[in-house]
């Protein structure tokens, strides 16, 4: 079985486990790489380091929420991580993908600033980049709020959309991209956000809502 089968096999398995909704289970897990992918492919060709790093931009994108405190006690999630990596990674592979996922969230970032991982740096923001640029699906904010208010939609419309407000659309303003594919994508994304949010509340005006 290919290892990526097995790390997402464990997404599956470990949101199941403890009720991590699909706006950061599999979808997201799977957004979140391809992002990480893209953003790969764009800096490796900058800078030699990444070229032995890939496995280890992949691994954190893959399992990056499986430790989210939203939804888990961060500490026995990362343990869990460690254990599952631990024949499939190296020691110092699995401390660079422990030390990305645990320092990439958007809210350690804006307490505590960038960590500094060394040569592991520029995986870092990669990952990190990856992860906020799908905070950009205005839908998948409103699915994580749907099952935080019972499934009401206007409430959760209401939540995302103030969200938005104070946080995602002001990722370009607080200089979180550092990347030349995380500037140029954030800029179309954060287009694209508005124009759904402006969809959404047409619809939150119709009779059936």
């Amino acid at each position: 079985m290919s290892l990526i089968t097995k790390l997402f096999q464990y997404v599956l398995l470990t949101s199941y486990k403890n009720k991590i909704d699909e706006s950061h289970g599999l979808g997201h897990s799977m957004n979140v790489l391809n992002f990480a992918h893209s953003m790969y492919e764009n800096e490796v060709k900058k800078n030699q380091l990444l070229e032995n790093q890939e496995k280890i931009v992949y691994v954190s994108a893959i399992l990056h929420d499986m430790c989210d405190n939203k939804y888990l006690e961060e500490e026995k999630g990362m343990k869990d991580i460690e254990s599952f990596l631990g024949n499939k990674m190296t020691d110092s592979e699995i401390g660079a993908v422990k030390k990305i996922i645990s320092t990439m969230s958007y809210s350690k970032v804006k307490k505590n600033g960038f960590p500094d991982l060394g040569i592991y740096q520029n995986a870092y923001h990669i990952v990190r980049e990856a992860d906020l640029l799908t905070a950009y699906d205005f839908d998948r904010c409103m699915i994580y709020n749907m099952h935080k208010k019972d499934g009401n939609v206007y409430d959760a419309f209401c939540d995302a959309h103030a969200l938005f407000e104070k946080r995602v659309l002001k990722h370009n303003e607080d200089k979180l991209f550092l990347t030349d594919y995380g500037k140029v994508k954030s800029i179309e994304l954060h287009s694209q956000s508005l124009i759904r949010i402006e969809n959404w509340k047409t619809i939150m005006k119709r009779p059936i809502v």
